[in-house]
Protein backbone atom coordinates (compact mmCIF):
# COMPACT_ATOMS: atom_id res chain seq x y z
CA UNK A 1 0.00 0.00 0.00
CA UNK A 2 1.37 3.13 -1.04
CA UNK A 3 2.72 5.56 2.06
CA UNK A 4 -0.08 8.72 0.21
CA UNK A 5 -3.24 5.56 1.35
CA UNK A 6 -1.42 4.87 4.69
CA UNK A 7 -1.11 8.32 5.39
CA UNK A 8 -4.70 9.65 4.17
CA UNK A 9 -6.69 7.15 5.55
CA UNK A 10 -5.15 7.84 9.52
CA UNK A 11 -5.72 11.07 8.54
CA UNK A 12 -9.42 10.54 8.11
CA UNK A 13 -9.10 8.77 11.27
CA UNK A 14 -7.89 11.78 13.04
CA UNK A 15 -10.40 14.43 11.72
CA UNK A 16 -12.96 11.88 13.54
CA UNK A 17 -11.94 12.32 16.32
CA UNK A 18 -11.64 15.99 16.30
CA UNK A 19 -15.12 15.74 14.62
CA UNK A 20 -15.85 13.74 18.20
CA UNK A 21 -14.41 16.54 20.59
CA UNK A 22 -16.16 19.01 18.81
CA UNK A 23 -19.86 17.06 19.14
CA UNK A 24 -19.24 16.07 23.05
CA UNK A 25 -18.26 19.72 23.56
CA UNK A 26 -21.94 20.62 22.13
CA UNK A 27 -23.20 18.71 25.11
CA UNK A 28 -20.93 20.35 27.42
CA UNK A 29 -22.49 22.88 29.77
CA UNK A 30 -21.86 26.80 29.89
CA UNK A 31 -23.69 29.21 31.16
CA UNK A 32 -26.15 29.79 28.31
CA UNK A 33 -28.85 27.34 27.02
CA UNK A 34 -28.34 25.82 24.02
CA UNK A 35 -30.28 23.00 21.85
CA UNK A 36 -26.76 20.98 21.99
CA UNK A 37 -27.37 20.39 25.37
CA UNK A 38 -30.45 18.05 25.21
CA UNK A 39 -30.53 17.29 21.51
CA UNK A 40 -28.42 13.51 21.79
CA UNK A 41 -30.50 12.57 25.40
CA UNK A 42 -31.46 9.23 24.90
CA UNK A 43 -35.08 8.82 25.71
CA UNK A 44 -37.26 5.68 26.09
CA UNK A 45 -39.60 6.28 23.72
CA UNK A 46 -42.15 3.08 23.16
CA UNK A 47 -39.49 0.52 24.66
CA UNK A 48 -36.72 1.51 21.97
CA UNK A 49 -34.24 4.56 23.16
CA UNK A 50 -34.31 7.47 20.44
CA UNK A 51 -31.99 10.63 20.58
CA UNK A 52 -34.56 13.28 21.25
CA UNK A 53 -34.09 16.01 18.35
CA UNK A 54 -36.12 13.15 16.87
CA UNK A 55 -38.92 13.33 19.05
CA UNK A 56 -39.38 17.09 19.61
CA UNK A 57 -38.09 20.63 18.88
CA UNK A 58 -35.84 22.01 20.51
CA UNK A 59 -36.00 25.62 21.04
CA UNK A 60 -33.81 28.63 22.50
CA UNK A 61 -36.45 31.48 23.05
CA UNK A 62 -34.13 33.10 25.56
CA UNK A 63 -30.50 32.30 26.68
CA UNK A 64 -31.74 31.26 30.39
CA UNK A 65 -34.29 28.27 28.67
CA UNK A 66 -34.88 25.79 26.48
CA UNK A 67 -38.20 24.50 24.97
CA UNK A 68 -38.84 21.01 23.72
CA UNK A 69 -41.90 20.29 21.85
CA UNK A 70 -42.69 17.11 21.31
CA UNK A 71 -44.05 15.88 18.19
CA UNK A 72 -46.07 12.72 20.03
CA UNK A 73 -47.56 14.48 22.72
CA UNK A 74 -48.03 10.62 24.36
CA UNK A 75 -44.13 11.23 24.50
CA UNK A 76 -44.29 14.30 27.19
CA UNK A 77 -43.55 11.95 30.30
CA UNK A 78 -40.53 9.83 28.61
CA UNK A 79 -39.13 13.02 27.54
CA UNK A 80 -39.53 14.33 31.01
CA UNK A 81 -38.48 10.93 33.01
CA UNK A 82 -35.08 11.23 30.58
CA UNK A 83 -34.19 14.23 31.57
CA UNK A 84 -34.27 14.09 35.29
CA UNK A 85 -32.27 10.68 35.08
CA UNK A 86 -29.59 12.69 32.97
CA UNK A 87 -26.52 14.04 34.56
CA UNK A 88 -27.62 17.30 33.72
CA UNK A 89 -29.12 18.27 36.98
CA UNK A 90 -32.13 20.80 35.15
CA UNK A 91 -35.32 20.28 36.21
CA UNK A 92 -37.73 20.13 33.69
CA UNK A 93 -42.06 21.91 34.03
CA UNK A 94 -44.29 20.47 31.98
CA UNK A 95 -46.14 23.32 30.44
CA UNK A 96 -49.29 22.24 28.65
CA UNK A 97 -47.67 20.38 25.69
CA UNK A 98 -44.09 21.44 26.17
CA UNK A 99 -41.45 21.03 28.48
CA UNK A 100 -39.29 24.55 29.63
CA UNK A 101 -36.16 23.40 31.23
CA UNK A 102 -34.51 26.79 33.09
CA UNK A 103 -30.37 26.86 32.99
CA UNK A 104 -29.62 28.48 36.07
CA UNK A 105 -26.31 30.47 35.90
CA UNK A 106 -23.17 28.02 36.83
CA UNK A 107 -21.06 29.28 40.03
CA UNK A 108 -17.44 29.97 39.77
CA UNK A 109 -16.45 26.40 41.71
CA UNK A 110 -18.96 24.57 39.04
CA UNK A 111 -17.11 26.30 36.32
CA UNK A 112 -13.51 25.50 37.17
CA UNK A 113 -15.05 22.05 37.39
CA UNK A 114 -16.41 21.76 33.71
CA UNK A 115 -13.56 23.58 32.68
CA UNK A 116 -11.08 20.51 34.27
CA UNK A 117 -13.43 17.69 32.66
CA UNK A 118 -13.44 20.20 29.26
CA UNK A 119 -9.40 19.68 29.69
CA UNK A 120 -9.61 15.58 30.67
CA UNK A 121 -11.92 15.55 27.00
CA UNK A 122 -9.57 17.18 25.48
CA UNK A 123 -6.18 14.96 26.96
CA UNK A 124 -8.34 11.44 25.60
CA UNK A 125 -8.55 12.98 22.16
CA UNK A 126 -4.90 13.90 22.17
CA UNK A 127 -4.21 10.28 23.64
CA UNK A 128 -6.49 8.76 21.03
CA UNK A 129 -4.78 10.99 18.15
CA UNK A 130 -1.21 9.89 19.20
CA UNK A 131 -2.36 5.86 18.88
CA UNK A 132 -3.48 6.91 15.31
CA UNK A 133 -0.23 8.31 14.78
CA UNK A 134 1.44 4.82 15.95
CA UNK A 135 -0.94 2.84 13.90
CA UNK A 136 0.20 4.66 10.77
CA UNK A 137 4.14 4.29 12.00
CA UNK A 138 3.51 0.64 12.60
CA UNK A 139 1.73 0.63 8.91
CA UNK A 140 4.61 2.06 7.30
CA UNK A 141 7.03 -0.27 9.04
CA UNK A 142 5.34 -2.93 8.23
CA UNK A 143 5.34 -1.90 4.59
CA UNK A 144 9.33 -1.44 4.63
CA UNK A 145 9.65 -4.98 6.40
CA UNK A 146 7.55 -6.29 3.59
CA UNK A 147 9.47 -4.35 1.09
CA UNK A 148 6.54 -2.50 -0.35
CA UNK A 149 8.01 0.89 0.41
CA UNK A 150 11.51 2.10 0.17
CA UNK A 151 13.74 3.40 3.04
CA UNK A 152 13.00 7.03 2.24
CA UNK A 153 9.26 6.57 1.54
CA UNK A 154 8.89 5.24 4.94
CA UNK A 155 11.06 8.17 6.45
CA UNK A 156 9.00 10.54 4.49
CA UNK A 157 5.62 9.25 6.11
CA UNK A 158 6.79 9.00 8.76
CA UNK A 159 7.38 12.92 8.78
CA UNK A 160 4.32 13.79 7.29
CA UNK A 161 2.54 11.32 9.87
CA UNK A 162 3.89 13.55 12.79
CA UNK A 163 3.13 16.90 10.89
CA UNK A 164 -0.15 15.96 10.60
CA UNK A 165 -0.83 14.64 14.22
CA UNK A 166 1.01 18.38 15.31
CA UNK A 167 -1.99 19.50 13.42
CA UNK A 168 -4.59 17.54 15.09
CA UNK A 169 -3.02 18.03 18.56
CA UNK A 170 -3.28 21.71 17.95
CA UNK A 171 -6.63 22.31 16.85
CA UNK A 172 -7.61 19.87 19.88
CA UNK A 173 -5.55 22.52 21.88
CA UNK A 174 -7.42 25.35 20.18
CA UNK A 175 -10.83 24.10 20.91
CA UNK A 176 -10.62 23.20 24.37
CA UNK A 177 -9.03 26.97 25.20
CA UNK A 178 -12.06 28.37 23.09
CA UNK A 179 -14.82 25.98 25.16
CA UNK A 180 -12.60 26.67 28.64
CA UNK A 181 -13.39 30.23 27.66
CA UNK A 182 -16.54 29.92 27.12
CA UNK A 183 -17.74 28.77 30.19
CA UNK A 184 -15.77 30.70 32.54
CA UNK A 185 -17.29 33.90 30.78
CA UNK A 186 -20.88 32.83 30.17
Amino acid sequence: MPTKQIIAGHESGMQKTVDFLRSEFKSVRTGRASPGLVENLSVDYYGSPAPLKSLATIAVPEPSSIVIKPFDPDSLKDIERAIKNSDLSLAPMVEGKMIRLNIPPLSEERRKQIVHQVKQLGEKTKVSVRNIRRDANKQLDDELKNKTITEDDCKKGKTSVDDMTKKYVDQIDEIVKNKSEEIMTN
